[in-house]
This record gives structure tokens, C-alpha cells and sequence, in this order.
């Protein structure tokens, strides 16, 4: 609380020096007074505040004045009024200027304490999300530093290069963007690599390959490609995403070597010294193994034995499985791979190694069969690139933002005074129904992270809505229901996958499967499936659950309900899954208890 700061604007020098006793005991001391409305504008206009308490009654300037000129300036200001609000108007039109909390005259400490507490934690948790967004910028800048990075439009403009895009290309950004990305392509590139490459990702999947691109200059340059189709909430395709690493060296290295030993003039002498120095040249730069037929190690580099934190012998005899982490084991990799090298076939894997130390490390790895004259593969050479650092910061970008989505679904539910229990509850409940209805494992787990995020739209919603006490009015209620078109405006841009499956979630989380439900009154499947699945979880919880307004449903009326509005309200396929494995949910509740 010490980092909090505050502007306090009274004419009343008694309260003010009241409230001076009051935050000498909150440990906080950057605080500033203003007598009048006009002062702390002026203050306003050339610092910055967490939070300001204001009078409404004051000479020159009154407290709604204030505050809807700092609305003009930084429209996010956290307002707390200390007043006595005589009339109803007063009320209403504070809660159209978004006051936070109200504190009556004469102050109450304990009230005065629990407000600023509960204020400090929101702009903690605010500073503390800020923090990890500018994060994720840092991560994103790290990963545009380290690789090649183009977008176009869905027909294959370009709308941003990378500096590294450009580096290796040749071309400036103004060259290149607005152009068709067909600039850069060389045009030995089989067209049929183009065809498949359009074919794949027109259908909403990623394209991985090699591709040769020309140099401005005349030159050429070959990238191993990841192209990906970037889905906009309306599941329509925004944009297209290039990622490239430059492989250009290594690819000349194969291209030469087999050109020479191919040009049957070279004497056998000169062959093996040419071979020699192109070895060594992949020595200094690749990490390389050599196995035979069986799998079993004849040769490492020293850039091997660096990554691995072997030495060569041993590695000697060792079988090249063995390195592997266990998943690819119980995946079977090894032996599929097995199968295809003795058909002659290259193969291109992304493996997850184990080192001496038992640390992992990852290596995007291209295995050759090498053949006798007769067409008959002798041994296998392994070439490697090591993306451990990649990866693992990619790791740490996706752990970002689920650390960031449960981070800003449990502000909303602390400002409706529900507990951080709440959301982990919802995320469990969600991912087991999703599984239960036989979604992938990896969709299953993106709706457990973007399920707490159900309710964020809530933080627009005035407290003295939000955590009333009673029976919302009709006016109440329609302010209440804007929350689900909150969330969704708040999330909708993001191309990112949880937060992209959390703004469905937000939005229809409240649509009913007999299509009486809002905002936008959908019916059936037309509501997204992580919108129905977050609709029961969601409401099973919050029945069991103690709020402001009831006090908790007892399991046989929860499941009364359930039955009558299976079909109405939800999605009876789910429903029926919810109920036929209702013990796995009890444990889940058990589990994480408030």
C-alpha cells in the first residue's frame, strides 16, 4: 500500500484532518490535498493519481465537475466520494460517472479502511497485469529478433516484415510492404510446393516447409517456413503469419557435396578432400550423428556432445533412443521413423532430447538415409539445430498469458465479492465436461484456461449493481447484462488462442439454448460450444456458492433445476454428460473448497 498514491480534495478541514489520522494508520504516505475542485485539477493536470477521494459539495469547483473533466483526461481514474448524497439524482448521476465506492459523512474507519484496502488490491492487481503485458511485448520482441517474421492479407499482400526479413532479403520495409509476397520467391521453387503450401493454409491449418526465396541482388536464400492462418472471432481468416529460420548455409553445404562427388572427373582423392572440408564446415555449425541401420550410435560432433553434455564415448554403442525424452517412446517416433528411413524416405521431426544432466533440450533435426551404390541405406546421419532457447521462451510467453487471463478473471470476480475459488472451480468443471464430450485434449485445456475469464466484462459494472444485496430492478438488470458485451469488446482483438476462445466464452456464456438468453439471443448450436459448456459449469457453481444477494442451493434443488432446464437453458447433450458424471464434479467442489 505504500506505492499507492492519492489525491484527497475536502474543503472541510475537519475531515481532512480526520482523514490525515486515517491514512497515517493505513501506512500510506503519498498523498496530496486540495481544498477545492479547480486545485486538484490543477494537481491532476500534472501528476497522475491511483486514486482520488472527493467531496461532491465544494466551493468553485464541485466533486461531478472534478470528475467529469479527469474522465476527459484518463478515463480508467478510480473515483471515491466522500459525501453524504442527499437526493436520488446525486446517486444516479454518480453512477453514470463510474464512482467506485461512497463513504459517508461523518466517516466510519472501519468502512474508510475496508474501501481503500479493497481499492489498493484492484490497482495492484492492474499494475501487476500491466507488468505482464509489457511482458509479453518484451517476449514478442525477443522472438522478432531472433527469427525471420513476415504478415500479408489473406490474398498474400504484405503488411509487416521483421528486420531480420528484411536483412536477409535485401529489400527495405518500404519495398516490400503493400507487395505481393511473390517478390521474394525464386522462381526454381517447384510450383507445386506453393500449391500445397496456399492449399493448407486456406483450409485453416499450418504449413510447414522449405522454401528457396530470392536476394534483391540476384541471390538466394532457403528458410524452413511455418505458415500460419491467423482467425479472427468470426472464424474467418485476418491475416497470414510467416516464421522462418534461415537454413541457407546447410542446404549448400548437401547441394555442393552431392554436385562433387556426383562429377565423376574428381579423382577419388580429391573427392575425399572436398568431403573433408565440407564435413568439417557442418561440424562448426550443426550438430551431427551418425547411427547405423539398428539405431545405434557410430559418430557425434563435438557440437553434439556440446548440446547433450556427453562425450563421445559415451555415446559410442549407445542407442539413439535413448537420448529421447519418454514421450516419444510412448508415441512410437522412433520406430515409425525406423520404418520410413528403410524406405530411403528423409525424415524432419522436432525432438525433445534429454541431456546428461537429465535437463531437456529440444532440436529440429533432419535425418538422411545414406546408400551404397546399390540403393541399399548403410547408416543414418542425423543432422541437428538446436531451438531449446526458442521454445522455452515460447513456453514462457504461453505460461504469461495464462498467468494473465486467471489474473484478470479473478479481479472480476473480486469485485463482485466472489471468491478466487470461484474461477479455479469453473476452469476444473469446464475442462472435464469438455473432455466428457469428447473434445481434443488440447481444446480441453484451452477452455480451462480461458473459462475464468467468463465474467471479466464485470469490472464495467457499478458496485452498487454488482454486489447488491437484493433483487435487482428491470433497469439493474439490463446495466448488469451488458457485462457478457463488456468482456467480449475488451478481448475480441486478440489473435491470440486463449483469449480468442475467452471472448466467446464472455460473450455467450448467458445465451440459452432456447434462444431467450442475451446478448444477442442465440439458440442451439449456434453458441459457441465453449460458451454452452461454461454456461453449466458456471451455474452449477455459482447455486452452490454463497453470494451477496442468496445464500447457497443445497445439492437436490441444484439438481431439480438442472433436469426442468436441460433442453430450455442448456444444452441437453451436455447436460446429460453433467449429470451422468455428476461424482467427478463433487470431488472437483470438494477439491477446491471456499
Amino acid at each position: 500500500m505504500e506505492d499507492i498514491s492519492i489525491l484527497y480534495v475536502e474543503d472541510e478541514q475537519s475531515i481532512v484532518s480526520f482523514a490525515k489520522i486515517l491514512f497515517k494508520k493505513s501506512n500510506i504516505s503519498n498523498i496530496t490535498y486540495a481544498s477545492n475542485g479547480q486545485e486538484a485539477l490543477k494537481l491532476y493536470s500534472k501528476n497522475r493519481y491511483d486514486i482520488i477521494f472527493t467531496d461532491m459539495m465544494m466551493p468553485i469547483m464541485d466533486g461531478f465537475t472534478l470528475i467529469e473533466k479527469i474522465r476527459e483526461i484518463d478515463d480508467r481514474q478510480i473515483f471515491i466520494m466522500v459525501t453524504g448524497l442527499e437526493n436520488k439524482d446525486d446517486l444516479i448521476r454518480a453512477i453514470e460517472l463510474r464512482v467506485a465506492h461512497f463513504i459517508e459523512k461523518p466517516i466510519n474507519p472501519k468502512k474508510f479502511y475496508t474501501i481503500l484496502e479493497h481499492s489498493c488490491r484492484i490497482i495492484n492487481e492492474k499494475k501487476e497485469l500491466e507488468l505482464s503485458n509489457k511482458l509479453l511485448e518484451q517476449y514478442k520482441q525477443a522472438i522478432d529478433d531472433t527469427t525471420i517474421v513476415s504478415k500479408t492479407t489473406p490474398q498474400g499482400i504484405i503488411t509487416y516484415v521483421n528486420e531480420q526479413f528484411c536483412k536477409i532479403s535485401g529489400y527495405t520495409k518500404e519495398e516490400l510492404i503493400g507487395k505481393p509476397h511473390s517478390l521474394v520467391r525464386d522462381p526454381s521453387t517447384e510450383k507445386s510446393t506453393f500449391k500445397d503450401m496456399w492449399s493448407t493454409i486456406q483450409k485453416k491449418q499450418t504449413w510447414r516447409g522449405k522454401i528457396k526465396n530470392k536476394i534483391k541482388d540476384g541471390g538466394f536464400y532457403i528458410v524452413e517456413a511455418v505458415i500460419i492462418p491467423i482467425i479472427d472471432a468470426n472464424n474467418r481468416i485476418i491475416e497470414y503469419m510467416g516464421i522462418r529460420h534461415d537454413i541457407t548455409e546447410l542446404e549448400k553445404y548437401k547441394e555442393i557435396l552431392q554436385c562433387e562427388l556426383d562429377d565423376t572427373s574428381k579423382t577419388l582423392k580429391e573427392n575425399l578432400n572436398l568431403s573433408q572440408q565440407y564435413e568439417d564446415g557442418m561440424n562448426r555449425s550443426t550438430a551431427i550423428l551418425r547411427t547405423d541401420t539398428n539405431n545405434i550410435i557410430t559418430f557425434a560432433n563435438d557440437e553434439f556432445c556440446k548440446i547433450s553434455g556427453f562425450d563421445l564415448d559415451e555415446l559410442i554403442g549407445k542407442n539413439c533412443s535413448s537420448l529421447r525424452d519418454k514421450k516419444h517412446i510412448a508415441q512410437q517416433d522412433c520406430k515409425n521413423m525406423q520404418t520410413k528411413l528403410k524406405k530411403n524416405e528423409v525424415i524432419s521431426i522436432t525432438f525433445k532430447n534429454i541431456s546428461k544432466s537429465g535437463k531437456p533440450y529440444y532440436t529440429n533435426t533432419i535425418v538422411y538415409p545414406i546408400v551404397n551404390l546399390n540403393g541399399e541405406t548403410i547408416e543414418h546421419l542425423h543432422l541437428m539445430h538446436d531451438i531449446t532457447e526458442i521454445l522455452e521462451l515460447s513456453q514462457e510467453i504461453e505460461d504469461t498469458q495464462k498467468e494473465v487471463v486467471f489474473t484478470m478473471g479473478a479481479i472480476g470476480e473480486t469485485r463482485s465479492k466472489e471468491t478466487g475459488n470461484h474461477v479455479k472451480r469453473v476452469a476444473e468443471y469446464s475442462y472435464t465436461l469438455a473432455k466428457l464430450y469428447g473434445l481434443s485434449d488440447e481444446e480441453s485445456e484451452l477452455i480451462k484456461m480461458a473459462s475464468p475469464m467468463h465474467d471479466i466484462g464485470k469490472v464495467g459494472i457499478p458496485d452498487s449493481i454488482l454486489n447488491k444485496p437484493a433483487r435487482l430492478t428491470k433497469d439493474e438488470f439490463e446495466i448488469m447484462k451488458t457485462h457478457s458485451s463488456i468482456g467480449y469488446e475488451m478481448l475480441k482483438g486478440s489473435s491470440r488462442p486463449i483469449l480468442k476462445a475467452s471472448s466467446h466464452i464472455a460473450l455467450e456464456h448467458h445465451e440459452r439454448w432456447d434462444g431467450k438468453g442475451y446478448p444477442n439471443g442465440l439458440s442451439g448450436e449456434e453458441i459457441h460450444i465453449y460458451g454452452r459448456i461454461t454456461a453449466i459449469c458456471d451455474v452449477f457453481d455459482a447455486l452452490g456458492s454463497d453470494r451477496c444477494y442468496k445464500k447457497a442451493w443445497d445439492l437436490e434443488k441444484i439438481l431439480k433445476l438442472f433436469n426442468v432446464e436441460s433442453g430450455q437453458q442448456f444444452d441437453p447433450n451436455l447436460m446429460n454428460l453433467f449429470l451422468e458424471n455428476l461424482d467427478i464434479f463433487l470431488e472437483i467442489q470438494d477439491k477446491y473448497v471456499d
